[in-house]
């Protein structure tokens, strides 16, 4: 027994740095800084980390805002390596030191990725020192408030950028992302169902500030159409390098939908959510089914993957996915999965048309799958 004791506390002590690093970095921080129970080896091993995380949240179990600020500037105080990424999930409005927190990790310049969430009552807003982590690669921000310095050289190695609710404005944006020159991995996400409302002329201007963008994702979107002209059938701009291209808009655009599809000649994989803004989509009218006829000759020679979500089989989306198949010949798989709404009378009679009609197909070996919502029935039960 003695033996199997002493081999399994060696087992623990001879893992290797990577993995020690990796399970710490998973436990909450009061656990990471008594790792001396585990193994010697390991009492200090947080002091070189090059990744931190901090969490305020254990499960369910809230943690003391005033003991976890603690553990963080203990960290601090005794960390001997460069901090290349550091997580912060906040649930209290800690404002002031979360500004302490910034400061630090600006002084240091060797940050490459900051993740960023808080969640309060108040919007907090990102300090001045953040501009200065001018060595960030990977950033993404939630639930704050973004506003540029007089003084804003930008973030000239950022190469993936995350809003997800953060307040910014449309012209603010622009600035920030004119300044980060080799950005390929763009998302603009909204929760609790907020649309972001921009001009067709914002949408078209957003794509020349993203000149090198390869993945690029899109939630709870709804462009207002201009009045005095329509939606061209390509951005100025060619967007070559784009390959995964991810929306969460409100169908009627489906002229702006194609129109960026139209402008993408690598794209591989599209993924949809389409939700319908009654009120909106009863304000104009469906000429956007005619708009289809202009893109027959639609090139998607690259495309491999398409998925559609919260389909609702209304004529509109089921004339998107007929093009889209029309002009894909290396199309391996088009899901579609159905909106809540749509009855099972309603998919039978979906199913039965397809089967009727076949719409063709540019590539014949496209797999093309229907189902529901994986908590459908619980929802309609």
């Amino acid at each position: 027994m003695k033996g199997q004791r002493k081999n399994s506390r060696d087992r623990i002590s001879a893992l290797p740095q990577d993995t020690i690093e990796k399970i710490l970095t998973l436990m909450p921080i009061r656990d990471a800084l008594r790792t001396s129970i585990l193994s010697r080896k390991w009492r200090y091993c947080w002091t070189t980390m090059a990744k931190l995380v901090f969490n305020d949240r254990n499960g369910n179990e809230e943690i003391d805002e005033h003991k976890f600020v603690k553990a963080i500037f203990h960290v601090f105080l005794l960390h001997k390596a460069p901090i290349l990424e550091f997580s912060l999930f906040v649930n209290s409005e800690i404002f002031s030191e979360i500004d302490q927190i910034i400061l630090h990790l600006s002084r240091g310049n060797n940050l490459k990725k900051f993740i960023f969430e808080i969640l309060g009552t108040d919007t907090y807003l990102l300090p001045r020192s953040f501009f200065s982590l001018q060595g960030l690669e990977h950033l993404d921000l939630s639930y704050c408030t973004f506003e540029l310095p007089l003084m804003y050289n930008g973030f000239s190695r950022l190469k993936t950028l995350r809003f997800c609710d953060v307040s910014i404005t449309i012209d603010m944006l622009f600035q920030f992302l004119i300044n980060c020159p080799i950005v390929e991995e763009f998302a603009w996400l909204r929760d609790y169902w907020i649309d972001m409302e921009i001009t067709e002329y914002e949408f078209v201007e957003l794509f020349k500030c993203l000149p090198s963008i390869q993945v690029l994702e899109f939630s709870r979107l709804y462009i207002k159409p201009l009045a005095a002209c329509g939606m061209p059938h390509k951005l100025p701009i060619s967007l070559p390098h784009l390959r995964i291209l991810v929306l969460g808009v409100c169908f009627v655009d489906l002229s702006t939908v194609l129109c960026v599809i139209n402008s993408c000649p690598n794209l591989e994989k599209i993924k949809m959510e389409m939700y319908w803004d009654h009120n909106k989509c009863l304000q104009q009218t469906f000429s956007n089914l005619h708009d289809i006829q202009d893109y027959l000759g639609l090139k998607l020679d690259h495309l491999k993957e398409m998925e559609i979500t919260s389909f609702t089989n209304h004529a509109l989306e089921m004339e998107f996915v007929k093009l889209v198949m029309a002009n894909s010949p290396v199309l391996k798989k088009a899901l579609v999965e159905l909106d809540i709404s749509v009855s099972v009378d309603e998919e039978v009679k979906m199913l039965r048309d397809l089967l009727q009609i076949p719409f063709p197909r540019a590539s014949p070996t496209a797999n093309f799958i229907i189902k529901r919502p994986k908590n459908y029935y619980r929802y309609r039960n």
